[in-house]
């Protein structure tokens, strides 16, 4: 039952948190490339429809449209991220190192890192874009908001490169896994 364990943990942290770690990071840059014609062309953004942005038609690259798409993904593939730690535990207890450094370590950067997700990226995400559509903003009046999102980003994916070394490495273990 321990291999089942470590295979849906491991597949939920790469079908997970992959994707929020990659639309996290796109989403600043994406932001601070919408153009003011996507904020001011109320019809097509605020629906959600089409956004005719930098890339002219479609959800262009940097179009509020693209934001959404990209906020949505780390909302929903956050929840689905859950899974990492269940199953993470449920590894943990199996092979009896729930108390090895190494895996305490994982689990305050796990927990660092959906603080982070929950109560900064997340939220700001949400700022940015309500800025943006609230038709008084425009993506230049939103960059403070950018700016404070790309930090908050890069440490979270750091902290996940931290914990993916340490599942690796596991310094100290004597499991065979």
């Amino acid at each position: 039952m321990t291999k089942l364990f470590l295979a849906v943990h491991v597949l939920a942290a790469i079908l997970a948190v992959g994707p929020v770690a990659v639309a996290a990071s796109m989403f600043p840059s994406a932001a601070r490339r919408v153009p003011d014609r996507a904020v001011s062309d109320r019809g097509s953004t605020d629906r959600g429809s089409t956004d005719r942005g930098a890339a002219g038609r479609g959800t262009g690259a940097g179009g509020v449209a693209t934001l959404r798409v990209l906020h949505r993904i780390c909302r929903v593939y956050a929840v689905a991220g859950l899974a990492v730690p269940v199953f993470g535990f449920a590894t943990a207890s199996g092979l009896g190192v729930l108390r090895d450094a190494w895996v305490i370590a994982s689990i305050l950067l796990t927990a660092a890192a959906a603080a982070i997700l929950a109560l900064a990226i997340l939220p700001r995400q949400d700022a940015v874009l309500a800025r943006l559509t609230a038709g008084d903003s425009t993506p230049a009046d939103a960059g403070d908001g950018v700016a404070r999102l790309a930090m908050p980003t890069g440490v979270f994916n750091l902290l996940w490169a931290a914990v993916t070394v340490l599942m690796i490495v596991r310094p100290g273990s004597t499991t065979g896994v």
